[in-house]
């Protein structure tokens, strides 16, 4: 691999951890789609380059999937379930911004600390996928630990599971059939996490995570 090759490969994995904290910051949910809408674009960049570069045709699909399903499809999906609904667009966050960005900068470096120690015998661009890729799935974890609102958890776990799939390009790719089934997975959780928020909404009248835990409460 020559060091341009290299170094694009490296520019659009980073570009994948700096979006994430592009949504880790964010605190409406028309701008939360909006980035994860450029974290899929992101993705299916850097799956396509990866496919260049390791000459794997297959990766080719995963790239038009991740464009035309997570990029496209499902944040106009989202965008149209939170109009029906109503949903109030501000996110609430457990903790502060600042100290949400900052516990995103440490998870970052642990992932590059972990990665780097326990894959020594693994080629570079490998090696510095694969820290990344655990950034953006700890990222992940952390915009649904922090967010109360449901649609913002369900964004969470979307771009938890984009780091899986940087991961597994990186690590010189996955089966096609395996990517595939992962796509419509996904997809599938998307549908029915959809199905969920209008009988929450029809419910509670609202997808406040901290509201649904008060009526729990109220229950017992």
């Amino acid at each position: 691999m020559s060091s341009l090759q290299f170094d694009i490969a490296h520019l659009l994995a980073g570009s994948l951890v700096l979006a994430s904290f592009m949504m880790l910051y964010q605190d409406r949910l028309y701008a939360l789609l909006n980035v994860y809408a450029l974290h899929a674009g992101v993705l299916a960049l850097s799956v396509a380059w990866q496919a260049y570069v390791q000459q794997a045709p297959h990766l080719y699909v995963t790239a038009l999937i991740a464009l035309v399903f997570k990029a496209i499809i499902i944040p106009v999906a989202l965008h149209r379930i939170i109009k029906k609904l109503g949903i109030h667009r501000e996110i609430e966050n457990v903790i502060g911004v600042g100290l949400t960005m900052m516990a995103g900068i440490g998870l970052v470096a642990l992932s590059m600390v972990v990665m780097l120690r326990v894959t020594p015998g693994a080629d570079a661009l490998a090696r510095e996928d694969l820290a990344f890729a655990l950034s953006v799935v700890l990222l992940g974890l952390l915009i649904m630990v922090t967010r109360r609102n449901a649609v913002s958890q369900v964004v969470g776990f979307m771009s938890l599971e984009n780091g899986l799939v940087l991961a597994a390009t990186g690590a010189k790719g996955m089966p096609l059939v395996v990517e595939i089934s992962v796509a419509f997975s996904v997809l599938i959780a998307f549908i029915v996490i959809g199905i969920f928020l209008f009988r929450i909404r029809e419910r509670f009248d609202s997808v406040d995570v901290q509201a649904l835990d008060r009526f729990r409460g109220e229950r017992r």
